[in-house]
């Protein structure tokens, strides 16, 4: 019976060296897996500074864009509220001018038989004095030939034709 335990002893003890041989394999192997994964882990460590750089230099530049657009849409708050008093002003003038052109229709409304009168008297001076400046001209057209024939009755009068 000693001898199973002997040969028990050496299967244990052959079982644990299996054991720890293949453990020391593992790690061996697991030793180059984890050396790759801490290079790969310092190139991602560096990345990330990179991209924590650009990130910075993005989020400064965004911040800067953004004051800058509040100050131009403030600037356009102005521009606005000018435009909106310049449209308040159109308005008011159009009213006004809505108010004199009803009062101006309703003064000639009021005075309308009169504007047809002035109308009528002045057709009537306009035709006089159209007339006037016929009968003046005619009168120089006549006072012409008057002296025309005036001056041709003082002239001898020639005979045409041969001397005999």
């Amino acid at each position: 019976m000693e001898v199973i335990l002997y040969i028990a002893a050496i299967i244990a003890a052959i079982g644990f060296l299996i054991l720890c041989v293949s453990l020391g394999m593992t790690l061996f192997s697991l030793k180059s897996i984890l050396n790759s994964l801490a290079g790969t882990l310092s190139g991602i460590e560096g990345q990330m500074e990179g991209i924590t750089r650009e990130t910075t230099s993005l989020l400064t530049k965004t911040n800067s864009l953004a004051e800058d657009i509040q100050q131009k849409s403030e600037q356009l708050n102005s521009v606005v509220h000018a435009v909106k008093g310049i449209g308040d002003s159109v308005n008011g003038l159009n009213t006004s001018v809505q108010h004199i052109t009803s009062s101006i229709s309703k003064s000639v409304e009021q005075n309308e038989e009169k504007i047809a009168q002035v109308v009528q008297w002045s057709n009537v001076a306009m035709g006089i004095a159209d007339k006037w400046k016929k009968r003046k001209v005619i009168e120089q057209v006549q006072e012409e030939s008057y002296v025309f024939e005036a001056e041709q009755s003082d002239k001898p009068k020639r005979k045409w034709g041969r001397k005999k």
